[in-house]
């Protein structure tokens, strides 16, 4: 029997409400981790070769970039959850063997980001100009850094596609086609930064010179080359999601695009409490770009340089809470709790144990990873500083992440994002704003271990209890689906 195959009999199991054994959990949970790590892994290698084409122009370039990441973080955060709020159902109607309920949802949900995604749009090239006044940026970076931001919000819809395309492909249980087309869309993104980033110039190559054409557009180049992977990417998405999905596919199937009023009750439900934990939580990050901007260019280079190296340990941890998500959002719309807690387990206790491992080596070649972000002596030696205080929050952080995509993948997210709200803003920033000031961009990244930490233990305890353990209702119904939190 091939992995894809058996991956298939697997979830089989779990949609005909048949027993699993602890050995036929853990494996389904690896067919479906798999992909996804190693994607969230590549991904991770790819963005160090981007990251480092910017570092290359100085830190003034790699400063404007650093400024608004946290907002476009913020854009991103938002189409995510968007997409989660259709998905989410979709992966409870799936388990509860209702295909065609299933379908209908994923229609509407694409009409409803998509028009979504172009209201972010707008909103972002409205406000590309006065963004960097807004966050406290120096003059000397001001311009990069609303160009990049203009460029990167004309491409939000293009951005939400993909989100949409590969999370219902994930939830069905595909997360190998949408694993491997972000591994695709890294390597596009790179190639083409590589061309849009520098100027026309001569390399060498196996002893030859050759003149390699480039639009010389620096940070806005960047921005392009990203926007443009993301257009292939959904493309290629939708193609994989509408046509060739064996679950989801409508190539051959007429069905209303237009939303109705219980789809998107269903997905605000969900979405809601997720949009509002996205914007207090980014807005956390934009107060730490606040409190860290005044220290200079070097301080904030190193403390984006940093943060692009932490994932190194964390996105495995994310491919992790996918697995989750699908696993007990299939099991929940099964009505087998059972399942949807011996799935919770094996994903925790395989998230924490790679993040620890990582967190590790992260701790010892921490110079050697900044190095590859930034040739800046300074910004190199502050970064892997902070890396290392960061090694110490990997476990809690692991914890976090898993059991968020645990709690997504059961409908419940109300609970979950107050209490990511109170511990990034209680017990990281306020504490930051005083740290900071005494010991620098140091002073910020010891409070940031310490929340991640807390942030881990407080998880923990609520998958410890039952109150994650809601499961959609999924009566049959022609005309509206419905599929809300119990």
């Amino acid at each position: 029997m091939t992995k894809e195959k058996e991956k298939d009999h697997l979830l089989g199991l779990i949609r005909t409400g048949k027993d699993m054994t602890l050995r036929q959990q853990v494996t389904l949970t690896l067919l479906l981790c798999g992909p996804a790590v190693l994607a969230q892994v590549a991904s991770i290698l790819l963005q160090f070769i981007d990251a480092s084409m910017v570092g290359s122009l100085g830190a003034g370039p790699s400063a404007s970039i650093g400024l608004v990441s946290t907002t476009t973080w913020i854009m991103g955060g938002f189409c995510m959850a968007a997409s989660q709020g259709f998905s989410v159902q979709v992966a409870h109607l799936i388990g509860s063997n209702d295909f065609e309920n299933a379908r209908k949802v994923m229609r509407q949900g694409l009409t409803s980001v998509l028009a979504f995604s172009l209201l972010i749009c707008l909103i972002g090239i409205s406000i590309a100009g006065p963004l960097p006044h807004w966050l406290g940026g120096q003059d000397d970076i001001k311009p990069d850094a609303s160009g990049y931001f203009l460029i990167y919000s004309c491409f939000i819809p293009m951005m939400q596609l993909s989100f949409f395309g590969g999370s219902m492909l994930q939830c069905s249980g595909n997360m190998k086609v949408p694993s491997m087309l972000n591994i695709f869309m890294c390597v596009m993104d790179v190639v083409f930064n590589f061309l849009l980033i520098f100027p026309t110039r001569e390399i060498s190559l196996f002893g030859a010179q050759m003149t390699v054409p480039g639009a010389g557009m620096g940070v806005r180049g960047a921005a392009l080359g990203t926007g443009l992977a993301e257009t292939v990417t959904a493309g290629l998405m939708l193609y994989f999601l509408l046509v060739r999905s064996k679950e989801l596919g409508i190539a051959k199937e007429k069905g209303s695009f237009v939303p109705t009023a219980s789809c998107l009750k269903n997905a605000f439900g969900i979405t809601g409490p997720m949009w509002v934990q996205n914007v207090i939580m980014r807005g956390a990050h934009i107060a730490s770009t606040v409190i860290v901007a005044p220290l200079g260019a070097v301080s904030i280079a190193a403390n984006s340089f940093a943060i692009t190296a932490e994932s190194f340990c964390y996105m495995p941890g994310y491919g992790m809470a996918d697995a989750a998500t699908t696993l007990v959002g299939q099991s929940l719309g099964a009505k087998r709790k059972d399942f949807a807690r011996a799935f919770m387990r094996i994903c925790m206790v395989l998230g924490i144990g790679m993040m620890v491992i990582l967190a590790v080596v992260m701790f010892f070649i921490a110079s050697q990873i900044m190095s590859l972000l930034s040739s800046d002596p300074d910004v190199v030696a502050l970064g892997a500083k902070v890396l290392r205080i960061e090694a110490f929050a990997e476990a809690g952080y692991a914890a976090s992440i898993v059991a968020y995509g645990v709690c997504v993948g059961a409908g419940d997210t109300m609970v979950p994002s107050i209490m990511n709200l109170a511990s990034m803003w209680l017990i990281r920033i306020i504490p930051a704003i005083f740290l900071t000031k005494a010991y620098g961009l140091t002073g910020y990244w010891i409070a940031m271990c310490i929340e991640l930490n807390v942030r881990g233990l407080i998880f923990l305890l609520r998958l410890h209890g039952d109150g994650w353990t809601k499961k959609m209702e999924v009566p049959p119904d022609d005309e509206e689906v419905s599929a809300a939190p119990a």
